[in-house]
């Protein structure tokens, strides 16, 4: 069975489950959350009989004056660390991630031998127009009020930060920037979930995903019309579970 975290560990603990079909999933969560807003996601692709890995990124599940310390080089290391831990002992490797995670899936998978990439409202550029200051601003305002908890369906809770860090913005753009100079190199099929109404990536991140893809890549777009930003934990979750695990066993099915 799935492992779940216990009350007394917290909620942003990392996860793991030793699968059956000798393929494995990396799931990557977004900017200043945790394993907790994927853990609904995670437990459905090792019901499928995958192996999963939802690691905790550095400078998530302590402070946000902790990440704002870290580097986003930091980051992406930690996730192509795992993705290595988890190509050493299995045949195929997928990537999911939302968010941030969908940037960090997207960096990896140019230069990785993904199996197959699924990302929920990924991130790859910021809409606010101080967004460009960040390196001066970090200075003067060390944090921001939080982009916790787009949810929709009421009661939903990805504990994520209460507060962002400005440094830590600072680092995403810069991530950001490398990985949509990276996005022609992809070779992986892609399946996107997009939300029609996301409060914290703009459209214009979806615009440039599919712009920056080479036009011979297999991608894939649902819409979805009910959720908000943390689709994960929102009203059209279970399609989002059931559609990405379709996908990856689709391509499986057809690979050379």
């Amino acid at each position: 069975m799935p492992k779940t975290p216990t009350a007394a560990s917290g909620p942003n603990v990392p996860f793991h489950h030793d699968g059956t079909n000798g393929q494995a999933v990396l799931v990557i969560h977004g900017f200043t959350a945790g394993p907790a807003g994927m853990l609904p996601w995670a437990n459905a692709f090792a019901e499928a009989g995958y192996t999963v890995d939802v690691p905790l990124l550095p400078g998530h599940g302590t402070t946000w004056q902790d990440l704002a310390t870290k580097k986003y080089t930091e980051i992406l290391d930690a996730v192509h660390q795992r993705f290595a831990a988890l190509a050493a002992t299995h045949e195929r490797v997928f990537v999911a991630g939302l968010s941030m995670g969908g940037a960090l899936a997207l960096n990896l998978a140019s230069t990785h031998a993904v199996a197959g990439v699924a990302l929920v409202n990924p991130g790859l550029t910021i809409e606010s127009p101080l967004a460009p200051f960040t390196g001066f601003l970090r200075f003067l305002s060390p944090s921001v009020p939080g982009i916790a908890n787009d949810i929709a369906k009421p009661g939903g809770d990805e504990h994520a930060y209460g507060r962002t860090p400005v440094a830590g913005v600072h680092e995403l753009r810069k991530l950001f920037k490398e990985t949509i100079s990276k996005l022609p190199r992809i070779t992986a099929p892609v399946i996107v979930f997009r939300s029609d109404l996301d409060h914290v990536v703009p459209e214009s991140s979806f615009d440039t995903l599919v712009a920056g893809l080479d036009a011979r890549v297999h991608l894939e777009v649902k819409r979805l019309t009910r959720s908000y930003h943390v689709a994960t934990l929102d009203y059209e979750a279970e399609e989002i579970f059931a559609r990405s695990i379709e996908f990856f066993q689709e391509v499986d099915t057809h690979r050379p």
